[in-house]
């Protein structure tokens, strides 16, 4: 092969390769449209934004001294001069768009979603890509618990639609910025007397950003923090009370959570509530997806004091989630419902299967056929492989009658047509679900 896709990339296909089943477009389609219309029923509306965005909005935002701006972020300098970056995660984007069309204004509500790309240069592996899809929900304007129990509750529902099972809710609440100032120099100074004794990982994050030290799976590094401060020790009065306000929120809900104090997500705009989604049996990567609130994020990209909270869920985590737990999930349907048969290869039945194919396409029906010149047996070959519904076969005979034999494949049951009445006749037989 003289070009192959970049390391840690992928290709999703409409004939996915059997050792890779979740690289099917109709499996991200059937995952994508079940987010859409969930984010519908929320009152979420769509947005969409560009793959490029200024670097600066990106570490303004998330934190020089994260993972993402300090080691993943996609870089280059354009023609103009500018340093741009490839979206490293879609809450910025969503920030900037809102800022500069004027969406800060009335009303002051917005409840927004996205599907989008993001990029980042990590250490790839099953589960984590250079490239990957990200759905998401961002909401601005309200302080209120419950909006963050709305939130909450869609991820939730949206794992339960999709079939995957027992998935854990991790929550934390991350205080205000100087409660977490606070809590960092305790954390610090809890630390230092063992961090000969930790990671090499740990060492730096103590230096960059201490808070990052919680989120370890290093055995040693987590047998040091065991007596460590926790962020709920340092909440004032009323950090204490949102906090407290969203965990009877998720109870009238009947969403079960557990406490995480270790949990502090990976970028520094978090503020109060974050959270996380796991689900049981998915090993190392069990993530299916988080987020949390970020109310001081709005003003320090340059716009209003506006409060706001969302999430991500990666679409590549939710499939292969599914694939290890042997759930096939949902799938986008891509099948004809009809697929035009010629008993012949005469230049005027080859019209009229046009005319024909044009006029189901039109009426909203979904239809194909052969362009290869195969035979019969072929032809009904290739639309058992599409999933056709029915055949409609047309020889010279049917077209000098003006009708065409429709078969249906489930059941194996043939009917004479009329050409003209082909559309009614499929619209009022049974249709796949």
């Amino acid at each position: 092969m003289p070009y192959q896709r970049l390391p840690y990339l992928y290709d999703v296909l409409p004939d996915a390769p059997p050792r890779d089943p979740w690289l099917s477009t109709a499996r991200w389609r059937g995952m994508e449209n079940l987010f859409r219309e969930l984010a519908r029923r929320f009152g979420y509306r769509e947005i969409r934004t560009p793959i490029l965005e200024p670097a600066e909005l990106f570490t303004r935002s998330i934190g020089e001294a994260t993972d993402i701006v300090s080691k993943e972020m996609f870089l280059f300098t354009d023609r103009g001069g500018r340093l741009n970056a490839l979206k490293p995660e879609g809450t910025a984007p969503v920030v900037r768009a809102c800022m500069e069309n004027g969406l800060f204004g009335e009303p002051a509500l917005h409840k927004l979603y996205y599907i989008g790309q993001n990029f980042r240069y990590e250490r790839g592996q099953k589960g984590r890509y250079r490239q990957h899809q990200q759905m998401g929900v961002e909401a601005f304007g309200s302080t209120d618990p419950a909006l963050d129990a709305e939130v909450i509750a869609l991820a939730m529902t949206f794992f339960t639609e999709l079939g995957i099972p027992e998935t854990t809710l991790h929550i934390n609440s991350l205080g205000t910025p100087a409660e977490r100032a606070e809590f960092r120099q305790a954390l610090r100074d809890y630390v230092k007397p063992h961090l000969a004794a930790m990671s090499e990982e740990a060492r730096m994050r103590f230096e960059v950003n201490p808070l990052r030290m919680l989120d370890t799976k290093a055995e040693r590094d987590l047998q040091m923090l065991e007596g460590a401060p926790t962020l709920l020790d340092y909440l004032g009065a009323e950090s204490r009370n949102l906090f407290e306000a969203l965990q009877q929120m998720l109870g009238a809900l009947g969403i079960p959570f557990v406490i995480n104090t270790a949990l502090v997500r990976g970028f520094d705009y978090y503020t109060h509530t974050v959270f996380e989604i796991k689900g049981s049996g998915l090993g190392a990567q069990d993530a299916l997806g988080g987020g949390g609130r970020y109310d001081g994020l709005v003003q320090e990209c340059g716009g209003p004091a506006m409060p706001g909270l969302g999430f991500g869920i990666g679409t590549e985590r939710c499939l292969l989630a599914l694939e290890s737990l042997g759930i096939r999930g949902p799938e986008a349907d891509e099948k004809p419902v009809a697929f035009v048969v010629l008993a012949g290869s005469t230049p005027e039945l080859n019209q009229a299967a046009v005319q024909l194919l044009m006029k189901l396409r039109r009426a909203g029906i979904a239809a194909d056929r052969d362009y290869q010149g195969k035979n019969m047996r072929r032809q009904m070959k290739r639309a058992d492989d599409l999933g056709a519904q029915y055949l409609l076969i047309l020889g010279e005979d049917e077209l000098a009658a003006g009708i065409v034999q429709m078969k249906n494949q489930s059941s194996r049951e043939q009917k004479t047509v009329a050409i003209g009445e082909v559309i009614e006749a499929l619209m009022s037989e049974p249709r796949r679900e």
